[in-house]
């Protein structure tokens, strides 16, 4: 039977080494996960409360495309508290994940043969999405300097599109207003379409995480439940979209959708008045950042740039290897440390690097940092 190319994309490597430390588990073996950017905590209890209770009185039959009305309106209000934007309800699309919100923007933003830049390293699936919809993806390779965020001056001048990330993956280095305004005016300078992952916002140590709506309307930025929110498994994010493209997007989210699920969406709801619960989530994560910059040194991994926010560290092992994969397998193998080979992030120089996440307990943190020093020792 005939099958397309646009199926033919890269896989989703984390997902393969998940998948791997799984295994080993089932044999009996104690792994640390460092290679999943998936919160170690549940949804917000207010959360599963608010869903177990709807249960009781609703069908959770469909809803509207966009999106609970309510959902979409309490979302709005993050602008307001977090950023000081009065932004309009109607612009916000509730969606199934982010993925799904990858998947609306891009079908709207773009024709078949259209290139979009990204700046690598940087999330594996912006790029295998763009392919399998006949897209072209550009990487812009980032340098340790501008701490592995593209630059203006970077970005190529035949493009329809620029995807940035702030806080990003797999760097958790965020663009302040000034670096994230510049790269704005690189992509509409262009003629190209601005496309804003927030996904990791709420995640961050030492300074705000700037929206790119506090610099233009004509943006598309797309957020998420699950990382801020613990809510990884429920897929359910958002996207917000200047006023002219809702209706579009709408058209395609029924047909592609239908609606995101409306169980997510209770929850979801919910968890938006978690704060304290959320927060004390946040305490354990900056925690854990600290045992990393403090505690990677010792395993001989010195060139990172020092995350600002999400769970990630990245480092360049090229002093160990060149085969960022092999050396996975290796520390997974002999360690018992899953984390994931840069070539998920970058496909020309990730061979030279990994990227561990902090997003699991303390405890589980300082003992995966105990079993990276051992493993290094070992040589």
């Amino acid at each position: 039977m005939r099958s397309s190319r646009r199926g033919e994309v890269d896989p989703f490597i984390v997902m393969d080494v998940m998948e791997a430390a799984r295994a080993a588990e089932a044999a009996g073996r104690h792994i640390i996960h460092m290679e999943v950017g998936q919160p170690g905590t549940p949804a917000p209890a207010g959360a599963r409360a608010a869903l177990a209770a709807a249960m009781e009185r609703d069908a959770l039959g469909y809803t509207v495309a966009l999106g609970l009305p309510e959902l979409r309106a309490r979302i709005a209000r993050i602008y307001a508290d977090r950023h000081g934007l009065d932004l309009d309800p109607a612009r916000v699309i509730v969606t199934s994940g982010s993925s799904g919100a990858f998947l609306l923007a891009f079908t709207h933003l773009f024709d078949a043969g259209d290139r979009v830049a990204l700046g690598d390293p940087g999330y594996p699936s912006y790029r295998q999405i763009l392919r399998a919809l006949s897209l072209d993806p550009v990487g812009i390779p980032t340098r340790i300097e501008n701490r592995l965020q593209p630059a203006p001056e970077d970005v190529p001048q035949d493009i329809q599109g620029l995807i940035v990330a702030s806080p990003a993956n797999p760097s958790g280095t965020m663009l302040d207003t000034p670096a994230l305004t510049a790269l704005y005016e690189a992509a509409t300078s262009r003629g190209a379409a601005f496309i804003s992952d927030e996904i990791y916002h709420g995640i961050e140590y030492e300074r705000r995480a700037v929206s790119a709506l506090e610099i233009s309307d004509d943006v598309t930025v797309i957020n998420s439940f699950s990382k801020y929110y613990s809510m990884t498994g429920w897929r359910v994010g958002w996207m917000v979209v200047p006023e002219a493209h809702v209706r579009g997007i709408e058209r395609l989210a029924q047909n592609m959708f239908i609606c995101p699920s409306h169980a997510a969406q209770v929850a979801a709801l919910a968890a938006l008045d978690c704060e304290a619960e959320l927060q004390a989530n946040l305490a354990v994560y900056a925690e854990n950042r600290r045992l990393m910059i403090e505690g990677l040194p010792g395993a001989g991994f010195t060139d990172v740039a020092p995350p600002d926010g999400a769970f990630y560290v990245y480092a360049d092992v090229s002093a160990f290897t060149d085969d960022s994969l092999a050396f996975a397998r290796r520390l997974l193998d002999e360690a018992g440390v899953a984390a994931t080979p840069g070539i998920d992030f970058d496909p020309v120089r990730g061979r030279h690097t990994l990227r561990f996440s902090y997003a699991r307990s303390t405890e589980d943190i300082a003992e995966g940092l105990r079993r990276l020093v051992d493993f290094m020792a070992k040589g």
